[in-house]
């Protein structure tokens, strides 16, 4: 198949999961089908899926990615010893691990084509990172709280690994305890990566977006916390922060 055919494989067989879709006209142009791809992805509850349907998807994705440029951080310049500040597509990053900023329920994002990192992050992880977030959120038995991390593998993205990380969310003024939370989030991060011993993390803007913490004070907890765990004999010796605005550049450029 080619990547046209494979996209009309897996749009097809995600609507033949929804009774009260099966009859919904495909279109014919490749934008138009792949926002509906990515809606129905995005919208589908963790089960199982067939291995026929994975092997299609699994191909389609890694090809998509690859269309998009993968950045190695083989490749990339260190703009402090071990920290870089790369502006781009996270989910084309290849490194350890990458930092996905979760919601409580772990599972990814529900709205269709939102532009969250958490719904780029599943929808080219692929069907099965959902699943697997579920799993770990049944073992669990609560919603994960705010500052933890879990660790996932990356399926269909470049990197190895996704950290999962909910970050605090504000609704009014800053308080402390919002700002130790987020540090918990990084802090969570680096301790879970050097656990699985992972040599490089790539950090999000970890609440900055839908959650509302103001970005310059964000990014100056985001680099404190990385610089002191780095102090540490850990197995993280480089670790990323991705920005994908203009606006988060500048700051941490002025930051480092």
């Amino acid at each position: 198949m080619n990547q046209s055919e494979k996209r009309l494989f897996l749009i097809q067989s995600l609507l033949n999961e929804r009774p009260s879709c099966q009859k919904q006209i495909i279109p014919a142009d490749s934008e138009r089908q792949n926002i509906l791809l990515r809606g129905l992805m995005n919208v589908r509850r963790p089960v199982r899926i067939g291995a026929d349907f994975l092997k299609v998807q699994d191909a389609y994705l890694q090809d998509e990615t690859a269309a998009k440029g993968i950045t190695d951080i083989a490749d990339l310049t260190p703009i402090q010893p071990g920290l870089y500040l790369w502006q781009g597509d996270i989910t084309t990053l290849k490194c350890d691990a990458i930092v996905n900023a979760a919601n409580s329920g772990m599972t990814g994002c529900y709205i269709p084509n939102h532009r969250c990192i958490d719904n780029a992050i599943h929808t080219f992880a692929g069907v099965e990172l959902r699943l697997t977030c579920e799993q770990l959120m049944e073992q669990q038995g609560y919603p994960e709280p705010t500052g933890q991390a879990k660790i996932t593998p990356a399926f269909n993205l470049p990197c190895r690994y996704v950290l999962h990380t909910v970050g605090p969310i504000i609704s009014g003024r800053v308080t402390k305890e919002d700002k130790e939370l987020l540090a918990s989030c990084y802090r969570s991060c680096l301790e879970l990566a050097a656990e699985n011993d992972l040599e490089s993390v790539a950090f999000c803007c970890i609440s900055t977006g839908e959650f509302h913490f103001p970005n310059d004070l964000a990014a100056e907890i985001a680099v404190r916390t990385v610089k002191e765990y780095l102090k540490k004999q850990t197995s993280v010796k480089k670790v990323i922060f991705n920005v994908f605005k203009d606006l988060d550049k500048a700051i941490y450029e002025k930051l480092l």
